[in-house]
């Protein structure tokens, strides 16, 4: 789906003031060019188009992965100052309220693909004029959307808790005003019918990359129950992905480059693209490209021709307390983590110069994200920071074996073997050898699967959210981290001014 250009198509309420000579009745939208439901699914190529509609918020949630590492040990909010994405600071110092406005931002981006995923569903048996449009791949191509209804509503309830949900049909303004949260147990349940239902519909691989496949609901599934604690159900699912056409990459690094997406260790990945140029600064996160990787960037970076990286704002700052977890010899650490004083004097014929992040120095850059020549667009044909290409890798297949090394560890039975010999592949692509093998079993090897997941994992935004679910943030994270109020976000005010759903313990 990379290179589809992605035509977006909004479903609005309308309005119209009409001449007093007419009636209300009497109005046709076409009268005054307006598009209206009835122009909408009336072809095989309608719903195809629409499909891609349901897709494109995924690339507006790009915030979501530095928040899940800013929120955490393993990075900080950097930037010039601190009043610099404000947002994000609040969120590294635990002072976030509910006038944020980045995780507004990913409520209603989150919201939005529900919105056009229920439209679809709405529209499934008959379109809006009540005709049957039916046409080989169908069952299919809703299995894609299922999917994605289970992705949004996943990033909802593990970012915000309990949370309103509909599934019928597209929510109107007059449908907010009088919807209620759900509980996590009742969201997760639709979450886990909606990926059954994509699982026994998606084939198993697809000839456009990026689209989801059988696969990608598994691993989506199987990291569903994870986080509902569901061991033995999550050790099942995720063999299925274990068992799949995946590999390790030798080359760990290679994986974050662009000639490394949707590679052999992809299970799923959010595609973003610079073929639409996007210019619009008041709403950064909507265009195809990739902001957030112009936020982890060296500020003000500059050298030779040769030196391949651009420049950016110096956000999303690994820590030392990350850099020193990894051990000696593991090809991780340096395809994670950039210090840019080393790489300076490794480089000398670079002439690399760069201004020091003001803010929250670490002296340490996102490697996995860095900004990289050549993969925005020119000024003149877009707002470079705004058109990065870059793929979030959101499942790989490095993730599928150490969430099911942790399933099997954890399941009503316990399979340790197993569960080493997962995470254990895991290592041994990571130090290029067998010597480097953890043989604990139990409560020690359930640690040392949770320590490798940050060692694999970090920059990727799962941190957090692994700390929340496996009861460790406040050990973890210290006195910043409340017991009962953190392990959530607070609901966007504007939404609970509209919707009058009650908020988040303690952020009121």
């Amino acid at each position: 789906m990379k290179h589809i250009h992605i035509k977006i198509l909004s479903l609005v309420l309308l309005t119209a003031t009409l001449a007093s000579c007419k009636k209300f009745v009497d109005y046709n939208p076409h009268d005054s060019y307006r598009i209206t439901d009835q122009d909408y699914l009336k072809s095989e190529s309608d719903y195809r188009s629409m499909q891609i509609s349901v897709y494109t918020p995924l690339q507006w949630l790009n915030q979501l992965i530095p928040i899940g590492d800013i929120a955490s040990d393993n990075s900080v909010a950097g930037g010039d100052g601190a009043s610099d994405v404000l947002d994000l600071q609040q969120i590294d110092d635990y002072t976030h309220t509910p006038n944020n406005g980045t995780l507004t931002d990913i409520w209603q981006s989150a919201y939005e693909g529900v919105n056009r995923a229920n439209y679809m569903f709405q529209y499934k048996a008959t379109n809006p004029a009540g005709v049957l449009v039916d046409f080989a791949g169908k069952e299919a191509l809703y299995g894609e959307v299922h999917f994605l209804r289970a992705y949004y509503y996943f990033t909802l309830v593990k970012t915000f808790g309990d949370v309103p949900l509909f599934t019928e049909k597209r929510l109107g303004l007059t449908d907010s005003k009088s919807i209620q949260k759900s509980a996590k147990a009742v969201v997760y349940g639709v979450i886990e019918t909606d990926l059954k239902a994509a699982i026994a519909a998606l084939p198993p691989t697809q000839t456009q990359p990026g689209r989801i496949t059988r696969y990608a609901a598994q691993a989506l599934l199987g990291k569903v129950y994870l986080y509902q604690n569901k061991y033995d159900d999550a050790a099942a699912m995720l063999e299925n992905v274990v068992n799949g056409p995946f590999t390790l990459v030798t080359d760990f690094a290679s994986i974050f480059l662009h000639s490394g997406e949707n590679g052999p260790e992809s299970v799923f990945e959010i595609q973003y693209s610079n073929l639409s140029p996007y210019w619009e600064w008041s709403a950064q996160t909507r265009g195809q490209g990739n902001y957030a990787i112009q936020q982890c960037g060296v500020r003000k970076l500059t050298g030779s021709a040769e030196m391949p990286y651009a420049d950016g704002w110096s956000t999303n700052l690994p820590t030392k307390n990350l850099a020193d977890a990894y051990a000696a010899g593991d090809q991780r650490k340096d395809a994670t983590i950039l210090d840019i004083e080393a790489y300076k004097a490794a480089h000398p014929s670079y002439n690399i110069n760069y201004l020091v992040a003001p803010y929250k120095n670490t002296g340490l850059y996102n490697q996995k994200y860095l900004p990289r020549k050549g993969e925005s667009t020119p000024i003149d044909k877009g707002q470079p920071e705004l058109n990065y290409l870059n793929n979030f890798r959101i499942i790989r297949y490095a993730d599928v074996l150490l969430m099911a090394a942790e399933a099997n560890n954890k399941a009503t039975t316990p399979n340790d073997i197993k569960a080493q010999g997962y995470l254990n592949r895991v290592r041994r692509r990571a130090f290029g050898d067998d010597l480097h093998a953890i043989n604990a079993t139990g409560t020690a090897l359930y640690n040392a699967i949770l320590d490798e997941r940050r060692l694999e994992l970090a920059m990727e935004g799962d941190r957090f959210f692994d700390l929340v679910r496996t009861g460790k943030a406040s050990s973890v994270l210290g006195a910043s981290f409340i017991v009962g109020k953190h392990e959530v976000f607070p609901i966007p005010l504007r939404e609970v001014d509209i919707s009058g759903i009650p908020q988040n313990n303690f952020y009121n």
